[in-house]
């Protein structure tokens, strides 16, 4: 049974990362495009390398480093930390291999720095990678760099992703204008140690434009679900749907905030056997993870997207927002907070009732 097998043949590079960690191979990778393999005065990416691709997280977060240098020591306090730790996690987790059983991508026993165009999370993840990159390209932060930066396409699956600004312009419009909005504000505003308005709207520019993201690739990577155990598939989902309730929170996606939230996502790939809450060898706060979100996503989908709706309405203050971050960091490690977390939120939906809720 081939999607049995790579589920227990994708192993984590990395074992018992705990709290706190960088993500894998951080240090070995370059700060700056001099990282990058230059040829023929092109900088070649490749963002099917688990290294390249993280490259360019490093190299975002770098160059965004001034205007969040109030936030925290070392550049950990930056909003954009989110993503190559969720990056990190989804690589150790072995969620980047080809699930197919027609390579060796992303396994120990074959190419373990592979990251598979069959993968349903590194299809996704493209979105939320080489795009944000492409948009601190747009927004300039590169024009002193004296060669043209090139994204090389993969052998398979070339139509589901773009290449170049002016490709995902075409391919991903509204996405791009996102990110590129991202890194735009950045350089405008220096945000403050609080959650101040000039850091709140970086936040939520930052989210939106995740939102976006997630949006748009998942119809273009949706074929690869079949890959997947139906667990995970519906884990993957289920985590995609969450992301829009997490993003009305302006949830700060620091080095530290993320890692903490992140540590009780399932450290290993679903099987097909296994069904939350009673999955032995995952935790108690990993198996309440699953069956959270399965549940968020399931009384959303039957409510027709109502119940998001009147989150996001519940969040147009930021009363509501301090009350959804705290729900939302603190519901896994003590359930007993849910109830009265809830009951603050909806007062809080109550009072918002003039609320224009923000396109995403």
């Amino acid at each position: 049974y081939i999607r049995g097998r790579a589920f227990h043949l994708a192993c984590p590079i990395i074992h018992g990362r705990v709290v706190g960690d960088y993500p894998p191979l951080w240090h070995n990778i370059s700060e700056s495009l001099d990282g990058f393999v230059s040829h023929h005065n092109k900088t070649l990416i490749n963002p099917w390398n688990y290294l390249d691709r993280m490259g360019m997280y490093k190299v975002l977060l770098t160059v965004t480093a001034e205007s969040m240098e109030n936030l925290g020591p070392d550049n950990t306090g930056n909003l954009l930390w989110g993503l190559p730790l969720q990056h990190g996690w989804q690589l150790e987790t072995g969620r980047l291999a080809d699930l197919s059983g027609t390579s060796s991508c992303g396994y120990q026993s074959g190419d373990p720095l592979c990251i598979s165009t069959k993968s349903w999370w590194s299809c996704m993840n493209y979105y939320l990678s080489t795009i944000p990159f492409l948009g601190a390209v747009d927004a300039g932060f590169f024009e002193e760099w004296p060669f043209e930066i090139e994204i090389q396409s993969p052998e398979e699956h070339v139509d589901d992703f773009c290449y170049g600004t002016a490709d995902c312009h075409t391919f991903i419009p509204e996405v791009m204008i996102k990110w590129r909005t991202v890194f735009e504000k950045s350089s405008i505003y220096k945000v403050a140690p609080t959650l101040s308005p000039k850091e709140d709207i970086i936040s939520y520019y930052l989210w939106t434009a995740h939102v976006a993201s997630i949006e748009g690739a998942l119809s273009k990577c949706s074929e690869r679900l079949k890959y997947m155990s139906a667990p995970e598939a519906r884990f993957g989902i289920s985590w995609s749907n969450a992301v829009e309730f997490i993003a009305a929170t302006h949830f700060l996606t620091n080095f530290k905030d993320t890692n903490i939230f992140q540590a009780y996502l399932p450290q290993r790939m679903l099987l097909a056997s296994d069904e939350g809450p009673t999955i032995p060898d995952l935790s108690e706060e990993e198996n309440r993870v699953l069956v959270t979100l399965n549940l968020l996503n399931e009384v959303n989908t039957i409510t027709d997207g109502r119940l998001l709706q009147m989150w996001k309405r519940s969040m147009c203050s930021e009363t509501g927002r301090a009350e959804g971050r705290y729900l939302l960091e603190n519901m896994i490690l003590n359930p007993d907070l849910v109830s009265s977390g809830i009951l603050k939120i909806i007062l809080e939906f109550l009072k918002n009732s003039d609320c224009v809720i923000p396109d995403a």
